[in-house]
């Protein structure tokens, strides 16, 4: 069980020293109830064996006979999670709390305590879970970047402090507004949004606005909520924003003429707004074997011009792009004809803005093509469409290109127009290929 090791710890010996001097009779009783203590301890998790709701009888009748034991903060814990597993909530609420009195550094607890305390307190209750929210809130303010994982990079690290704070700032608003403080829960709201946009607090924006009628801003934050809302973000489904952001229009405008319009221009704007930025590489480049590109397996550089004389097979891709996984097994087969020609090389080419969205895809799909990041290609070969595939000569002009695919003579067609680059140009090598 998890909790055998805190309970069997035990100290280890040391080296040799000079004899130990004689305990006092005081010294001597603690010595004789320590073994007493840790005994007890392991005899109430024993018997409990794997039931949980024994357990934690055990271990609340422990500390009524020691209440000031030295292994609170464990037992605390095992309580919580025994509890939490029972769905037994006011429990876990109660020893979550014992344990942020002990610790006060623990922010996983802490953390923890503050959703206890918003679902299931009183109005004291939010009061203190608002004092754990500041708290909080300042610990990761002020979390050094010495902590930081060398596993990942500032600006991972920075972006994981904007989600805890605005996550926090969300919940503390939402205390604030049990505890019929609207302006101070505006302000975390406004905080959280700003932090990182999300459609749980431009829900609640809008929210206090239609409350105070302020029905022009409750429109504008009810859109922002509808165009950001998805499965994960805590706010309301897609539909209900709907009915919200509608009833709102038409107690603004007696209709909702031109309300689809205005979802759709703010769907846009925010969206513009949250998409993340995405670094102009190459942008001096203007021929091909002037790009520089990067594998997303390690970030690691690919210089087209080291593909001089070589015959290059691009696919132009994309996640979200449906046709794009039907033709990567075909490309892959291609690919594996020329396996034994170095002198033909096949890449696959994201072209998502968002390049947060192409290791989790690949990690499920497990494409056998090296995959690297367009990086601005795209622009160049004017790829407005996905799948697009393209080959390049030996001398990096376009010697094939086709929009799209047809999946009955796909792997045909691009394994002609290979072979007919690679010939020599004596051969009569056409100056391109192209299929609509």
């Amino acid at each position: 069980m998890p909790y055998m090791a805190w309970a069997q710890e035990t100290p280890k010996p040391g080296p040799p020293s000079a004899p130990a001097p004689v305990p006092n009779p005081a010294q001597k009783q603690a010595q004789q109830q320590e073994p007493t203590e840790r005994q007890e301890l392991q005899k109430a998790i024993e018997t409990a064996a794997n039931d949980r709701a024994a357990l934690v009888r055990n271990l609340e009748a422990f500390l009524k006979k020691y209440p000031e034991s030295s292994q609170r903060p464990q037992i605390y814990r095992a309580i919580v999670e025994s509890s939490l597993q029972l769905r037994d909530f006011p429990s876990a609420l109660e020893y979550s709390e014992r344990l942020v009195s002990l610790n006060p550094d623990d922010v996983s607890n802490t953390v923890l305590t503050i959703q206890l305390l918003n679902r299931y307190g009183d109005v004291p209750g939010y009061r203190r879970a608002v004092f754990y929210c500041s708290r909080v809130l300042e610990y990761v303010d002020h979390t050094p970047q010495a902590e930081k994982s060398p596993r990942v990079s500032v600006e991972e690290w920075e972006q994981s402090k904007k989600k805890d704070k605005s996550s926090l700032l969300l919940v503390r608003g939402d205390l604030y507004q049990k505890l019929n403080d609207n302006a101070n829960a505006q302000k975390d709201f406004e905080a959280s949004y700003a932090l990182i946009p999300n459609a749980a607090a431009a829900e609640r924006l809008g929210a206090l606005a239609e409350r105070t009628k302020d029905l022009n801003t409750a429109i504008q934050e009810y859109a922002r909520a509808f165009a950001l809302t998805d499965s994960t973000t805590g706010a309301s489904s897609r539909a209900e924003l709907r009915k919200k952001v509608g009833n709102v229009w038409r107690l603004a405008h007696g209709s909702e003429d031109g309300l689809g319009d205005y979802l759709l221009q703010t769907f846009d704007t925010v969206t513009a707004t949250t998409a993340p930025a995405k670094t102009a590489r190459n942008q001096g480049a203007k021929e091909p074997y002037d790009f520089v590109l990067r594998r997303v397996s390690d970030g690691s550089a690919v210089h087209l011009s080291d593909a001089k004389g070589k015959i290059v097979v691009l696919s132009f891709w994309a996640t979200w792009c449906g046709p794009c996984r039907e033709l990567e097994p075909l490309f892959e087969r291609v690919a594996a004809r020329y396996s034994g020609k170095p002198d033909v090389i096949f890449y696959a080419l994201n072209c998502d803005d968002d390049e947060s969205l192409v290791a989790p895809f690949l990690a499920e799909e497990k494409p056998k093509t090296p995959v690297l990041f367009a990086d601005g290609l795209e622009r160049l070969l004017g790829v407005d469409s996905f799948p697009t595939t393209l080959i390049l000569d030996r001398t990096g002009k376009i010697a094939f290109r086709t929009n799209g695919f047809d999946p009955d003579d796909f792997e045909q067609l691009l394994a002609h127009a290979i072979d007919r680059a690679a010939r020599p140009v004596s051969e009569g090598m056409p100056a391109a290929a192209i299929r609509p």
